[in-house]
């Protein structure tokens, strides 16, 4: 069964950085294609960053240059570099795989971490 346990949420101030971690297990994290998405209070989920099996990746205009999403398929962990944080980009934080299978693409989610950015 695919476990995704998000970790490295908390309180920051203005300008500071974070460091998400998104740990699988279950699944051949090589494979599978990722995203980081976010839900603020009273807002639909977005978008943050995308990396794809092969490495690309793709991040929303409002993080572009500030965020760096990364992997390591040794340790089966995603990643979300935060620079220049805003209070803007207080939000819960979510990891989502996307894992190719023989019946279709299979969708795992975490269960988020609290980021929140004081002004």
């Amino acid at each position: 069964q695919v476990q995704l346990v998000e970790s490295g949420g908390g309180l920051v101030q203005a300008g500071g950085s974070l460091r998400l971690s998104c740990a699988a297990s279950g699944t051949i994290f090589e494979r599978d294609d990722m995203t980081w998405y976010r839900q603020a209070p009273g807002k639909q989920r977005e978008s943050v960053a995308t990396i794809t099996s092969d490495g690309s990746t793709d991040y929303a205009d409002s993080v572009k240059g500030r965020f760096t999403i990364s992997r390591d398929n040794a340790k089966n962990t995603m990643y979300l570099q935060m620079n220049s944080l805003k209070p803007e980009d207080t939000a819960v934080y979510y990891c989502e795989i996307r894992e190719p299978s023989p019946f279709g693409t299979l969708d795992f989610w975490g269960q988020g971490t609290q980021v929140t950015v004081s002004s």
